[in-house]
């Protein structure tokens, strides 16, 4: 990004044009990264000069100083000093104190009287006083990451950020939607989905979803923080193969119309690093790293398939998955934004229709009972959400779908295998190890949680013999496909005497 005072752009027809580089501006930005290059060892002072002078001989001097203001993050300014400057002119004024320094002449005898006392020269002593000022700074090395054609690149991607920083609202339509609404979301944008209604033929690859972020004026007052957050976003938008997006920009007051596409040259240098975001809110990332502590029949997910609005369309910010079946629930969380927010948030929950959700409100917003009455499961919360309502809730669900599940199930089942877990028995018929409860099983015996046939508990029987070794008798559980040695053990009539911890013995109960 660069400083406003860099912003190049058009207004003509009421418009807000960025004025771009394009491959004639190559040998520019060759020149500026030259003059770079050329004044390592000198100080910032004679590497502006030269820059000033270059500006004189550009057609535009925006974009140089655009060209140097990306370069100069790339460069290291040192301060060239045998002495800390700071206590270079303490030394330096005690002595001039002391002489009364009024005359030139007085002036070098204070200098060359403070060297003494310093064990400098009087000229290293005289570099060293004001060496810590900017323009005195020395340019130690240009790390620069981009050749001529790079810098252009970086300069148009940083224009175009640039100028969203006084925009009120993007509307924007990708060919990856889903990165852009993760991104959005991470960055704690405002925003809807719409869909739209037609789709230009050339542009196959745009999703038919627009996406509409809203911006800071629309909230409490213009910042600059709620301004870089678009620019960052725009890095997102300039990744897909297909793009368009269209902003609405102050521009001290007037308001005016900016639009970018992919057909635009703003592309994303592969040497920038990717924008640092965040979790898409604090009470978010706390929730999802406490979740994954519990032990549940539920598997999180983030940011899951939009879901449909009437014309619209919003996506819940998490989605718990049921382990034994085809079941989803949603999950938003609903903070406090403004009275709008709210509003909006209340307008698309009504038209969601079909869809199990559940919705964690931040109790100083009171509209529980407006979300309840919905038909939607309410939680309260005031900073942070409790895992305890989250799981009581999904229990719920849980007891729902393993009655239906157990429902579904014949009153018998005799499965092949001689041995078989509850385990895998749930597993092959889609259902929860609580759904097999009431299921009676004719052929085999459950013994602690594994199905064995009969005939195989008698041949256990002649084959463990009390005085065998724990290793031996688990041995011969495995033969059998058997895991649990403790419950098959305890019904042929035997315990574990332990030796410690080198094993143990079976004995006769």
């Amino acid at each position: 990004m660069l400083t406003k005072d860099l912003l190049r752009v058009s207004r003509a027809g009421g418009g807000y044009h960025p004025q771009f580089a394009s491959r004639e501006h190559r040998p520019l930005a060759a020149r500026v990264i030259g003059t770079y290059q050329g004044h390592v060892g000198h100080t910032r002072e004679e590497l502006e000069a030269a820059l000033t002078d270059l500006e004189r001989d550009a057609d535009h001097f925006k974009l140089v100083r655009g060209f140097s203001a990306l370069l100069e993050r790339e460069a290291t300014f040192e301060t060239d000093a045998e002495i800390d400057p700071e206590r270079a002119r303490r030394a330096t004024f005690e002595a001039a104190e002391a002489v009364g320094a009024v005359t030139g002449a007085e002036r070098e005898t204070a200098l060359a009287r403070a060297a003494d006392g310093l064990g400098l020269s009087t000229a290293a002593l005289e570099r060293a006083l004001y060496a810590d000022l900017e323009e005195r700074q020395v340019l130690e090395a240009v790390d620069s990451r981009w050749a001529p054609d790079g810098l252009v690149v970086q300069y148009n991607l940083s224009l175009a950020q640039t100028a969203l920083f006084d925009a009120t609202q993007l509307r924007v339509r990708s060919s990856d939607p889903k990165a852009l609404v993760s991104a959005i979301k991470r960055l704690r944008l405002m925003y809807e989905i719409r869909k739209t209604d037609a789709v230009d033929a050339s542009e196959t690859d745009l999703s038919d979803r627009e996406v509409v972020v809203t911006g800071p004026t629309h909230l409490f007052r213009a910042t600059r923080r709620y301004g870089t957050r678009f620019a960052r976003l725009l890095r997102t938008v300039a990744k897909a193969s297909e793009w368009r997006l269209e902003a609405t920009i102050d521009d001290r007051g007037t308001e005016r119309s900016l639009e970018l596409t992919d057909a635009d040259p703003v592309r994303v240098p592969d040497a920038d690093p990717v924008a640092d975001v965040s979790f898409d809110s604090g009470v978010e990332a706390d929730f999802a790293g406490r979740f994954s502590s519990l032990d549940l029949d539920w598997e999180l997910v983030r940011e899951p398939e939009p879901l449909e609005t009437g014309t619209r369309v919003m996506i819940p910010d998490f989605a718990f998955d049921y382990l034994h079946g085809d079941f989803r629930v949603f999950f938003e969380i609903m903070g406090f934004w403004t009275p709008e927010y709210v509003e909006k948030k209340l307008g698309q929950l009504s038209e969601l229709e079909d869809v199990e959700l559940v919705v964690a409100v931040d109790e100083s917003l009171g509209v529980g009972e407006e979300i309840a009455a919905r038909d939607f499961r309410a939680i309260p919360y005031s900073s942070s959400v409790r895992l305890k309502d989250v799981r009581d809730v999904l229990r719920e669900y849980e007891r729902q779908l393993v009655a239906d599940s157990a429902a579904a199930l014949p009153e018998e089942l005799r499965p092949d295998a001689d041995v078989h877990t509850l385990e895998e028995l749930a597993a092959d018929r889609g259902v929860s190890e609580d759904a097999l409860a009431d299921v009676a099983f004719p052929e085999h015996e459950l013994v602690g949680r594994t199905l064995v046939r009969p005939s195989v508990l008698e041949t256990l029987g002649e084959e463990i013999e009390a005085g065998s070794s724990l290793s031996e008798a688990e041995a011969t559980l495995e033969k059998y496909g058997i895991g649990d040695s403790s419950a098959v053990l305890s019904k042929l009539g035997y315990r574990v005497e332990w030796e410690g911890l080198a094993g143990g013995t079976v004995v006769e109960r």
